[in-house]
């Protein structure tokens, strides 16, 4: 299924920013990341289930970091080079990790700093392994 699921990176910028001034705004060491908007065809032309993109999007492992709370990357000691990301960053996660929510049926999260798994310049084509 991997080979045919891929992230739509430029959507979700666009329907984060459309929904930016509703979102709450992480406090301390979290950080706000909007689930990915996963493509409803695959790459050869097939329709994906609306179930199969849902659970992708859900279980996804690529978020976009849109908002950070204002203890992110200040202990000194847990990050001595400095902040692992910051917003605007595409990041890897855990799958179904941190605090879920929905604002009009787009899905968001809110995980701590050292959640971060790693970032990546391009999210699309990646996904969980099964």
């Amino acid at each position: 299924l991997m080979s045919v699921v891929t992230i739509d990176a430029e959507k979700t910028q666009e329907s984060a920013e459309k929904l930016a001034n509703r979102l709450p705004d992480p406090v301390g060491y979290r950080m706000l990341v909007v689930k990915p908007e996963i493509n409803a065809t695959s790459e050869g032309g097939i329709a994906l289930a609306e179930i199969t993109t849902r659970r992708e999007e859900a279980g996804a492992v690529v978020g976009l970091v849109l908002k950070q709370g204002d203890l992110c990357y200040k202990d000194a000691t847990k990050f001595p080079t400095g902040p692992w990301c910051k917003e605007g960053d595409f990041v890897l996660l855990r799958a179904y990790s941190g605090s879920r929510f929905s604002v009009d049926g787009k899905e968001f999260i809110i995980v701590n700093d050292d959640m971060i798994e790693g970032t990546v310049a391009d999210p699309r084509g990646i996904g969980r392994a099964y």
